[in-house]
């Protein structure tokens, strides 16, 4: 099967502009295409998995990526899907946050001479001209036409900034920047881009008359794609130290029963015709397919042993044998303690379970919490720093597990 049929069958296209010869140019590795990412946090999410995905199989069918890094967008931010503005950042940050960026990628994308580039739209988004780009630029959008797509008719109610304004005009830039100066034929996004990324494909067509191409991918969980990732405690981050390999196989493990065989299509190189066989099992095994899932995933992104790590942990925990030794853990530090002890909550909310003392209350109270195999049901109740420095094994529910250490 060639990929653009591959990525048919997973169900990763939502849209696209040309349908035959973005199919013929795919399938002969003839796409210079690329994908961007603002960088608003100094790690990739889930929500970037499945464009990372996207960009490992296109370039192992010979196609090569031009990963964008959004230094530049990243000063102004995207009004797509969101009901506010985005905070700025500072140059700094934003660098940081672009260092952060290519080394997490280079997990997935193989970059050098014959092989994906990275750029930061920086480089010249900084240098423009304001009047130079009116005028070369501005002229090709209409108001009326910029005003109808999506991405702004969610703000117009509650106010949409100037700044906000001008963001579809600076990604259609890069397009056509990227065409001049990189060959690129093609951007690739999530299906809530559509119309930034229609925007760059007319301004190089109006420009140049060269042929430009846009197909968007399908975000999952319903194309919900800012609920992808999210949990209590925030996004769910490739960068281990904000989510260990433990948290990121859970999370997996615990998609929901419909999502499961939406994620193995769309994110893991499993071959479609044993995922047709999988399909066909009964339901029964459903955990058994998220478990296929967690540890592919995992292992995509941390490495086979780790995902070796964490599915061995989950089995000892969920199995009662209590195996911890992988398990997410918080080291506590004698300021968590007040003479001597450490009230429930506070061990709730230090070790990031709960996002205040009222909800650990009420987690408490409706029995869902279990601390070293007991329940607890005293929302007073406390520890001693002996008893942490022996080690807390915590149960939040029945598959959210964590660990309190004292330093």
């Amino acid at each position: 099967m060639k990929i653009f049929e591959e990525l048919q069958q997973r169900g990763l296209i939502a849209q696209v502009t040309d349908n035959d010869e973005i199919r013929d140019l795919i399938n002969n590795g003839g796409a210079r295409f690329y994908i961007g990412f603002d960088p608003t946090a100094d790690s990739l999410h889930v929500g970037h998995f499945m464009a990372l995905c996207l960009m490992k199989r296109l370039q192992m069918a010979g196609n090569k990526p031009v990963v964008l890094i959004g230094g530049g967008t990243g000063y102004i931010g995207d009004p797509s899907g969101r009901t506010d503005m985005r905070s700025m950042m500072t140059p700094e940050v934003i660098q940081h946050n672009c260092d952060c960026f290519k080394k997490q990628m280079e997990k997935f994308i193989t970059f050098g001479d014959d092989a994906a580039i990275m750029v930061n739209n920086a480089d010249w988004l900084l240098k423009l001209n304001y009047i130079e780009l009116l005028r070369e630029v501005g002229a090709c959008f209409s108001v009326n036409n910029m005003l109808r797509a999506e991405c702004y008719k969610q703000r117009m109610e509650k106010g949409l900034s100037f700044l906000e304004f001008n963001y579809m005009i600076m990604q259609a830039f890069d397009f056509y920047h990227l065409h001049q100066n990189y060959g690129c034929n093609m951007q690739f996004g999530g299906d809530d881009q559509w119309s930034n990324m229609l925007a760059g494909t007319e301004l190089i067509r109006k420009k140049t008359g060269d042929d430009a191409y846009a197909m968007t991918i399908t975000l999952l969980m319903n194309s919900e794609g800012k609920k992808m990732g999210k949990t209590a405690k925030g996004a769910v981050w490739l960068d281990p130290e904000k989510t260990s390999p433990f948290e990121f196989y859970q999370y997996w493990r615990n998609v929901d029963d419909a999502d499961v065989m939406k994620c193995i299509r769309m994110l893991t190189f499993i071959d479609i015709e044993e995922i047709e066989q999988m399909e066909k099992w009964e339901d029964s095994r459903i955990n058994e397919k998220k478990e296929i899932l967690a540890y592919e995933l995992t292992s995509l992104v941390h490495g086979k042993e780790e995902a070796d790590k964490a599915k061995a942990a989950a089995y000892a925990l969920f199995s009662g044998n209590g195996d911890s030794e992988n398990m997410p853990t918080t080291e506590l530090t004698a300021e968590d303690f007040s003479d001597g002890v450490i009230t429930v909550t506070n061990l709730l909310v230090r070790c990031g379970l709960t996002a205040s003392k009222g909800e650990a209350k009420r987690l408490i109270q409706q029995g869902g919490i279990n601390i070293n195999d007991s329940a607890v049901s005293a929302i007073d109740k406390t520890f001693s720093t002996e008893e942490v420095k022996e080690g807390l094994k915590i149960r939040k529910g029945k598959k959210h597990f964590h660990k309190a250490i004292l330093n």
